[in-house]
């Protein structure tokens, strides 16, 4: 009788439990919880703190009648076109100065100043002067976003790039690689991961912008209804566009740690 050796299988991983999701959870169903008490006691005149209900009410009432000459669906339509069109845009620009910046001592000298001028400015500031240059259509409301959102993917690019190994732009030198393919195939994709972080920075200066981009001679959008409502003291309107502002802003961040798990794997692995 021949000794055989008993093979164990691995023990399956323990699924932990995600507190992280619990305790954020917990923490939104605490301030409804207070914000209901609060309006429920009058601790504040409900026409500076509605009830819940009457904000949840004013929302169905956007999205099937309509407020301030559009429905919720297509004030949502058209800010999401602004914010995706400004990314849009200040990607195909902010990677490329990005890249310039990082590898050329010229680009940097001249593109790193201007990136300096315009990060600190808040979008109020030059909205006036977009304005007078652009007119008060769509090209400036997306320029003033794009310009919030310009910075942050430039500087985040110029870390990825930096952040590339020394090792293997040597290996790739040695290969015989040329500059462009060394930026290409090497730099580039080092940069990914700090793009990303970039790009969600951008996405929540983006949002944070929409209201000032739609002060102007907007007809649609969240901002212009929250505008609207605030004109009238319709409160419980104005907390039903700002929760919207939010919960987009939510799922394009939530969309954007997708692409990453998707695409970028090993972000956040030793």
């Amino acid at each position: 009788m021949t000794d055989q050796t008993l093979q164990i299988p691995p023990a399956a991983p323990r699924r932990q439990m995600p507190w992280t999701s619990l305790l954020g959870v917990a923490t939104i169903l605490g301030v409804v919880a207070l914000w209901s008490l609060a309006a429920g006691l009058g601790w504040a005149s409900p026409v500076f703190l509605p009830a819940p209900g009457r904000v949840w009410a004013a929302l169905m009432r956007a999205a099937t009648d309509g407020y301030a000459n559009a429905t919720l669906l297509q004030h949502v339509g058209a800010s999401l076109w602004r914010v995706m069109a400004a990314l849009g845009c200040t990607m195909a620009l902010g990677v490329p100065i990005g890249l310039l910046i990082a590898t050329s001592r010229v680009g940097r000298g001249i593109l790193d100043p201007l990136i300096e001028f315009i990060r600190p400015l808040p979008p109020l500031a030059y909205l006036p002067l977009i304005i007078i240059w652009c007119g008060i259509g769509e090209p400036s409301k997306i320029l003033v976003i794009g310009l919030a959102m310009l910075a942050p993917i430039v500087i985040s690019t110029v870390s990825g790039v930096r952040a590339a190994s020394e090792s293997q732009i040597r290996a790739a030198r040695a290969f015989g690689a040329t500059r462009g393919q060394l930026v290409r195939e090497v730099m580039l994709p080092a940069a990914l991961p700090s793009i990303f972080t970039g790009m969600r920075i951008a996405l929540g200066a983006g949002w944070t912008t929409l209201v000032a981009a739609e002060l102007v001679a907007a007809t649609r959008g969240l901002g212009y209804m929250i505008q609207s409502a605030a004109q009238f003291l319709v409160t419980d309107m104005v907390i039903a566009g700002i929760l919207v502002i939010s919960a987009l802003a939510t799922v394009s961040e939530f969309a954007l740690r997708a692409i990453e798990r998707r695409y970028l794997p090993w972000i956040g692995r030793a």
